[in-house]
Protein backbone atom coordinates (compact mmCIF):
# COMPACT_ATOMS: atom_id res chain seq x y z
CA UNK A 1 0.00 0.00 0.00
CA UNK A 2 2.12 2.71 1.07
CA UNK A 3 5.46 1.10 -0.06
CA UNK A 4 6.61 3.71 -2.64
CA UNK A 5 7.60 7.37 -3.52
CA UNK A 6 4.89 10.05 -3.84
CA UNK A 7 4.92 10.28 -7.67
CA UNK A 8 4.63 6.88 -8.40
CA UNK A 9 0.87 7.02 -6.65
CA UNK A 10 -2.06 7.71 -9.35
CA UNK A 11 -5.24 8.89 -8.49
CA UNK A 12 -7.71 5.52 -8.25
CA UNK A 13 -5.27 3.06 -7.43
CA UNK A 14 -7.11 0.51 -4.74
CA UNK A 15 -6.13 -1.91 -2.53
CA UNK A 16 -7.19 -4.37 -0.10
CA UNK A 17 -5.34 -5.86 3.10
CA UNK A 18 -4.92 -9.30 4.20
CA UNK A 19 -7.23 -10.63 6.92
CA UNK A 20 -7.12 -10.33 10.64
CA UNK A 21 -9.88 -11.65 13.30
CA UNK A 22 -10.81 -10.18 16.07
CA UNK A 23 -10.23 -12.40 19.70
CA UNK A 24 -11.85 -11.64 23.18
CA UNK A 25 -8.13 -11.34 23.86
CA UNK A 26 -8.12 -8.39 21.60
CA UNK A 27 -11.00 -6.80 23.33
CA UNK A 28 -9.76 -7.57 26.96
CA UNK A 29 -6.06 -6.29 25.96
CA UNK A 30 -7.52 -3.13 24.58
CA UNK A 31 -9.74 -2.21 27.29
CA UNK A 32 -6.40 -2.98 29.52
CA UNK A 33 -4.21 -0.70 27.16
CA UNK A 34 -6.63 2.32 27.05
CA UNK A 35 -8.66 2.27 29.94
CA UNK A 36 -11.43 1.60 28.38
CA UNK A 37 -14.06 -0.79 30.15
CA UNK A 38 -17.25 0.05 29.12
CA UNK A 39 -19.44 -2.54 29.62
CA UNK A 40 -20.86 -3.07 25.73
CA UNK A 41 -16.80 -4.11 25.03
CA UNK A 42 -16.05 -6.14 28.58
CA UNK A 43 -19.48 -7.52 30.02
CA UNK A 44 -21.18 -10.41 28.20
CA UNK A 45 -24.08 -10.21 30.39
CA UNK A 46 -24.73 -6.56 30.26
CA UNK A 47 -23.82 -6.43 26.57
CA UNK A 48 -26.51 -9.15 25.88
CA UNK A 49 -29.28 -6.93 26.99
CA UNK A 50 -28.13 -4.19 24.78
CA UNK A 51 -28.49 -2.86 20.65
CA UNK A 52 -26.18 -5.12 19.50
CA UNK A 53 -26.98 -8.54 21.95
CA UNK A 54 -23.62 -9.37 22.38
CA UNK A 55 -19.78 -8.03 23.12
CA UNK A 56 -18.59 -5.64 20.53
CA UNK A 57 -14.99 -4.66 19.40
CA UNK A 58 -14.01 -0.75 20.56
CA UNK A 59 -14.23 1.74 17.85
CA UNK A 60 -10.90 2.66 18.58
CA UNK A 61 -9.30 -0.73 18.82
CA UNK A 62 -10.83 -1.15 15.22
CA UNK A 63 -9.02 1.44 13.84
CA UNK A 64 -5.95 -0.07 15.44
CA UNK A 65 -5.99 -3.15 14.22
CA UNK A 66 -6.81 -1.59 10.83
CA UNK A 67 -3.20 0.02 10.95
CA UNK A 68 -1.78 -3.00 11.38
CA UNK A 69 -2.87 -4.71 8.17
CA UNK A 70 -1.84 -1.67 5.98
CA UNK A 71 2.18 -1.47 4.47
CA UNK A 72 3.97 1.59 6.12
CA UNK A 73 7.12 1.27 4.68
CA UNK A 74 9.77 2.83 6.34
CA UNK A 75 11.82 5.28 4.67
CA UNK A 76 8.88 5.47 2.26
CA UNK A 77 6.15 6.49 5.13
CA UNK A 78 7.21 9.60 6.65
CA UNK A 79 4.28 10.41 9.15
CA UNK A 80 0.41 9.10 9.45
CA UNK A 81 -0.95 12.86 8.80
CA UNK A 82 -4.40 12.31 9.49
CA UNK A 83 -8.03 10.55 9.69
CA UNK A 84 -11.00 12.20 9.41
CA UNK A 85 -15.20 12.05 8.60
CA UNK A 86 -14.63 8.00 10.47
CA UNK A 87 -18.40 6.50 10.75
CA UNK A 88 -18.46 3.06 12.90
CA UNK A 89 -21.36 1.63 10.20
CA UNK A 90 -21.51 -1.99 11.70
CA UNK A 91 -20.64 -3.40 14.93
CA UNK A 92 -17.44 -5.42 15.17
CA UNK A 93 -17.53 -8.86 17.30
CA UNK A 94 -15.47 -11.09 18.66
CA UNK A 95 -14.70 -13.38 16.01
CA UNK A 96 -14.91 -11.05 12.74
CA UNK A 97 -12.25 -11.04 10.34
CA UNK A 98 -11.20 -7.40 8.80
CA UNK A 99 -10.10 -6.68 6.18
CA UNK A 100 -9.01 -3.04 4.35
CA UNK A 101 -9.91 -1.65 1.45
CA UNK A 102 -8.19 1.59 0.64
CA UNK A 103 -8.78 3.92 -2.87
CA UNK A 104 -6.41 6.61 -3.70
CA UNK A 105 -8.84 10.16 -4.00
CA UNK A 106 -6.24 12.47 -3.62
CA UNK A 107 -2.41 13.80 -3.78
CA UNK A 108 -0.86 16.92 -2.57
CA UNK A 109 2.28 18.12 -2.16
CA UNK A 110 4.05 19.61 0.32
CA UNK A 111 7.64 20.56 0.97
CA UNK A 112 8.28 17.40 2.94
CA UNK A 113 6.83 14.95 1.04
CA UNK A 114 3.55 13.87 -0.60
CA UNK A 115 0.08 13.76 1.11
CA UNK A 116 -1.61 10.64 -0.29
CA UNK A 117 -5.27 10.85 0.84
CA UNK A 118 -7.41 7.78 0.60
CA UNK A 119 -11.17 6.73 1.02
CA UNK A 120 -10.66 3.95 3.87
CA UNK A 121 -13.61 1.18 4.26
CA UNK A 122 -12.81 -1.63 6.93
CA UNK A 123 -15.04 -4.80 5.79
CA UNK A 124 -15.66 -7.87 7.77
CA UNK A 125 -16.29 -11.43 6.23
CA UNK A 126 -19.66 -11.09 5.26
CA UNK A 127 -18.73 -8.15 2.53
CA UNK A 128 -20.29 -5.44 5.18
CA UNK A 129 -18.49 -2.32 6.20
CA UNK A 130 -18.10 -2.01 9.70
CA UNK A 131 -15.80 1.22 9.48
CA UNK A 132 -15.59 4.68 6.78
CA UNK A 133 -13.06 7.10 6.80
CA UNK A 134 -10.79 8.83 4.89
CA UNK A 135 -6.88 8.92 5.73
CA UNK A 136 -4.08 11.24 5.17
CA UNK A 137 -0.54 9.33 5.07
CA UNK A 138 2.61 11.27 4.43
CA UNK A 139 5.40 9.64 2.12
CA UNK A 140 8.48 10.72 0.88
CA UNK A 141 8.97 12.56 -2.82
CA UNK A 142 11.93 10.22 -3.62
CA UNK A 143 14.50 7.74 -1.58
Amino acid sequence: MFDRVFSAYQIGESWESRGRTVTESDLVMFAAFSGDWHPLHTDREWAQKGPFGQRIAHGMLTLSLATGLMVFKPGIVLAFYGIDRVRFVKPTYIQDTLRVHLKLIEKEEKSSGGVLTCAMTIIKQTGDPVVQATIKILVAKEL
